[in-house]
């Protein structure tokens, strides 16, 4: 039997393939989430975050993706795992 899996439950990083998405309605333009891992994110002349790549997060930067997550103020940055 598996580990439990989903909203709400805790997984290491690199124990599943991560995706992360940014909601254009919700971005206010602060860049916390393209100074924390520019590699991954990035910004237009106004701020505006998008991620780089549909690609899976690699298993190095996952770390900072979700502290880039958790700084997000509008809540607009999304792990899909």
């Amino acid at each position: 039997m598996g580990g439990r899996t989903g909203p709400g439950t805790s997984v290491p990083p690199g124990g599943l393939p991560v995706k992360v998405t940014v909601d254009p309605s919700k971005c206010q333009g602060h860049a916390r989430c393209f100074a924390l891992c520019p590699e991954i994110f990035d910004v237009d002349d106004y701020g505006q975050s998008s991620v780089r790549s549909a690609d899976d997060v690699p298993v190095e930067l996952e770390e900072r993706v979700r502290l880039a997550v958790s700084n997000c103020p509008e809540f607009a940055i999304a792990i899909v795992e």
